[in-house]
């Protein structure tokens, strides 16, 4: 599963990337269906918030100064469910684990295990 916003550059960029290299991925978007709590704390208990927490977003910079302020992994928790543009894109979810971002050689490598 690829997860991401679909008028997001780099998530059509990791489509475009799948399609062309034959890997059926079914894609949620994150705006038009939210993730389940269980599904972003898997992937933070995975990755680590750090990992995530897209902290260079427009997202984020919109946020009040005491939301921006001692994040650890709960508080974090609830900023990505509340704002889901904070997550960093695309997540891919696949048997082999959970991938974010989106690169020709982070996905050829990914796929060739």
């Amino acid at each position: 599963m690829l997860y991401g916003i679909k008028n997001c550059d780099t998530v059509r960029k990791a489509r475009k990337w799948l399609e062309a290299n034959q890997q059926t991925i079914d894609f949620c978007d994150y705006r038009d269906s939210p993730l389940a709590q269980s599904t972003l704390q898997s992937w933070i208990d995975t990755l680590g918030w750090q990992a995530l927490l897209n902290q260079r977003s427009t997202s984020f910079r919109g946020l009040s100064n005491e939301d921006k302020q001692d994040i650890d992994a709960a508080k974090a928790l609830r900023l990505m469910l509340a704002q889901p543009t904070l997550i960093k894109r695309p997540v891919l979810v696949t048997p082999q684990g959970v991938l974010v971002g989106f690169s020709d050689a982070s996905y050829q490598e990914w796929f060739a295990k």
